[in-house]
């Protein structure tokens, strides 16, 4: 019997080491899908009762679908753009650099260092380049993971609740609810922080006169849909403007932008701002929210963004029903314990 168990666990424990290692290079774009269906469920909701929930689910995604494949194709050109520049200045700063009258030890270490530099940042170069499909297979899965967490919605949440252990079901009801108001307080926080970013960052590129005012129209759209996609966000964006007015000697303008940019468009109003959205829905302390925000994305990347802040509500959650259960228990002791003996009257 014994040994008959050790083989059973040592098989699915294999089996669920294959698994993960085949899902593991997919878990980014599966989890952003559900994250965004569970955003959408509400339209998902109200759509539904019209024209089903299939069907609810094949409008909304291919509505997915067209803001996708604008995102790919823009992230496309934008990327080309960006390291053809980069590699063009990269090459034109030492040129300049190799001609001004140096030390001839100084001219020959930048010399042997441009030597290294140029093969490396071409091969880096080419690396993105061909990263491109790997990127749309992402996206693909992406979609897919959106539309089967809407479709199946409701078979998803069935599930999840009969899951539930009988003998601590108060319990798993109970993160379950807190599961889902620090879900749902991140996701208004996230969709409600885009479109803020996005108006930002088009009233930055009229402020500064980085385009015209359909040019800045679009920087701000694709600010808002890059805000979705990990590791894009809207940095992007003011960099490309900033990157665009030092190419032309503008120095000032770019580090206006830059600054703009960094402090009202992205990465400081994710931490700063965000998190004090999440605590006042949540009612969390808002210092609990940005070290969840700050712990989970050095741990787990852009996911740690919305995962922090749910562990370390989680754990309030069970640290209260521990310390429910210490004082129940103590409480029981206290009415169960015999009394003494009252005291002999002395002679």
């Amino acid at each position: 019997m014994r040994v008959e168990l050790l083989v059973w666990g040592t098989v699915v424990a294999a089996i669920l080491y294959l698994a993960w290692e085949t899902v593991r290079p997919l878990v980014t774009p599966i989890f952003f899908g559900v994250i965004l269906a569970y955003a959408f469920y509400p339209v998902h909701r109200r759509l539904s009762g019209r024209i089903g929930e299939r069907w609810s689910a094949v409008v909304i995604s291919i509505g997915m679908v067209g803001i996708g494949g604008i995102a790919t194709f823009e992230l496309a050109m934008i990327s080309v753009q960006v390291a053809s520049s980069l590699y063009r200045n990269v090459v034109q700063f030492f040129d300049w650099l190799l001609e001004q009258p140096l030390p001839p030890e100084v001219l020959n270490f930048l010399q042997r260092f441009l030597d290294q530099l140029i093969p490396r940042l071409s091969e880096y170069i080419s690396r993105s380049a061909f990263s491109l499909p790997m990127y749309i297979l992402q996206v693909l899965i992406f979609l897919l993971a959106f539309y089967y967490t809407l479709a199946y919605s409701r078979e998803i949440y069935l599930q999840i609740v009969l899951s539930l252990p009988e003998k601590n079901r108060e319990l798993g009801e109970e993160i379950l609810a807190s599961i889902n108001k620090t879900l749902g307080a991140l996701v208004r926080a996230w969709l409600v922080l885009n479109v803020i970013k996005g108006l930002l960052m088009t009233l930055g590129f009229i402020i500064f006169r980085v385009s015209d005012i359909y040019t800045a129209i679009v920087a701000g759209f694709l600010t808002f849909i890059f805000s979705f996609i990990p590791l894009f966000e809207g940095w992007m964006i003011w960099l490309i403007a900033a990157a665009y007015f030092a190419m032309n000697g503008s120095y000032l303008h770019a580090i206006g932008i830059a600054l703009y940019g960094f402090f009202l468009v992205s990465p400081m109003p994710d931490y700063t701002i965000r998190p004090m959205m999440v605590a006042r829905d949540t009612e969390l302390d808002e210092t609990l929210v940005f070290i969840g925000m700050i712990g989970g994305t050095w741990a787990m990347g852009v996911k740690g963004l919305i995962i922090g802040p749910i562990v370390l509500n989680l754990l309030l959650v069970l640290l209260k029903e521990w310390k429910k259960r210490v004082s129940r228990e103590s409480s029981l002791q206290r009415t169960s314990s015999p009394q003494g003996h009252a005291p002999r009257p002395q002679a």
